[in-house]
This record gives structure tokens, sequence and C-alpha cells, in this order.
């Protein structure tokens, strides 16, 4: 997964997934947005519950919060937010299916690491007041605050009716044009600190790899057509200061 995810983060740079405002009719067939946000994120949510119902350790106390963590996350990401998206854009199956795959193999690695294959007794109660549990849940949180609220600027950029394009500038967007991104990334490292583990880093790793070539094709998007408006000795790619 490792070396896919670095595979991945090369090819992106070349190639557009045809989604959101790259939305492109040569990715194929297409749906509306929120039937596909539900369909491509739902199957990581569904077997997530599934790999703790039949695991030996589906009353382990700390197998279970992280467990919540991760499925706060993806309960919003496909239960709410489809439901909030504005407009009538349409998402392509192909890019659906690829979400799934890649969905559900990441549920097998998170939910394989935390309920099957991490040493029997590395997750005990006393786990909750280590430094990266602490750590890493306070940093976890901080990225899905930024992530939601970074969605909830996108959403009310425009009236209902104006379909003119505008610069996000309010919250973290003051210093990335992705801030919804980097709130993701945030979160996932958060999730590798407060699990202290492997499969986490790799999912990290993987969202940065799929994020950031997105995020970089969108600044120079925003670079196009606000010119000047964009400061960019101070905004970021997806990285605040740094990228």
């Amino acid at each position: 997964m490792t070396i896919i995810a670095v595979i991945v983060f090369i090819a992106l740079y070349y190639v557009t997934a045809g989604y959101g405002v790259f939305y492109n009719k040569k990715w194929g067939f297409a749906i509306p947005n929120k039937i596909g946000w539900i369909l491509m994120e739902s199957p990581v949510f569904i077997a997530m519950i599934l790999l703790c119902v039949f695991s030996e350790r589906s009353t382990n106390i700390v197998c279970l919060i992280f467990l919540i963590l991760f499925e706060i996350h993806y309960f919003q990401r496909s239960f709410i937010f489809p439901f909030l998206i504005r407009g009538k854009s349409v998402m392509p199956l192909s890019v659906i299916l690829m979400g799934m795959i890649f969905n559900t193999l990441n549920a097998f690695m998170q939910g394989g690491w935390i309920f099957y294959v991490s040493p029997e007794n590395m997750y005990e109660i006393s786990w909750l007041t280590t430094p990266q549990f602490i750590i890493g849940t306070l940093i976890f949180f901080v990225g899905m605050i930024i992530n939601i609220h970074s969605d909830y600027i996108i959403r009310h950029l425009r009236q209902p009716g104006d379909t003119r394009h505008y610069l996000p500038k309010k919250g973290m967007f003051r210093y990335v044009t992705s801030a919804n991104y980097f709130g993701e990334f945030v979160e996932w490292l958060g999730f590798a600190i407060l699990t202290w583990s492997l499969s986490g880093a790799v999912f990290a790793l993987w969202t940065f790899a799929n994020l950031a070539p997105r995020a970089a094709k969108i600044y120079d998007n925003y670079k196009k057509e606000f010119g000047d408006e964009l400061d960019t000795k101070k905004v970021k790619r997806i990285i605040p200061f740094i990228y």
C-alpha cells in the first residue's frame, strides 16, 4: 500500500481525477454527487463495524474508542456531507468505484490492525493515558474541525442561483487554498499517532498522496482565475507555510 501510494502521488500530478471542479466526461458515466459520495464512503463505515463485530476484541474498550473515532469521520462523510452538497453536480462512476475499492482496502488495513493483527496486550486501558493517544486525539479533532469548517466555507461562497466562482479566504483558507484537504490530512495524521500504528501511518501517507497533487492543481486554477487576488507568498497549497 505504501508503494502504491507513492505511485499514485506521482501519477496524480499528470492525471487529474475527473470529479468536483475537475469533472470531465471522458471519465465515463456519471451519477449525482450526493449518491456518489454515499456509495464511495459508506463501504468503509460498514466494513469497520463488521470487522469489529466478528473480532474476539470487540469488547476491548480502547479498540472500540479507535472505532468510534474512525466512524465519526465516515458517518459524517457518508451520511451528512452528501446531503449538504449544493447544486446538481455529478461524479463519474469510475471514480466512485476506485474510491470504494480503496476505502474497503483501507477498512481491512485499519480494522485488521486494530481488531486482529496488533499485539494482544498492546491496547490495554492504560493506553488512554499515553502521550501518543492524548496528543493524537487532539490532533485528530483539530483536523476534523478544520475539515468540516472548510467545507462549510466552500458551500457558502455564493448565494443560491449565483454561478460565479469565488476565492475562499476565511478560516484556514487564509493559509492554504485546499484547507479542507489540509484538515483531512491532519485528521488521519492524528489517527496514526493515537493508534501508534503502521497502518495508520500508511493511511495518512495515502491521504497526502491522494490530496496533495489535487491541491496543487486547485492552486494553479486559482492563480489563473483570480490573479493578484491570491497572495501566493502567504497562501500555500495544502500545508501552511510549506507547500
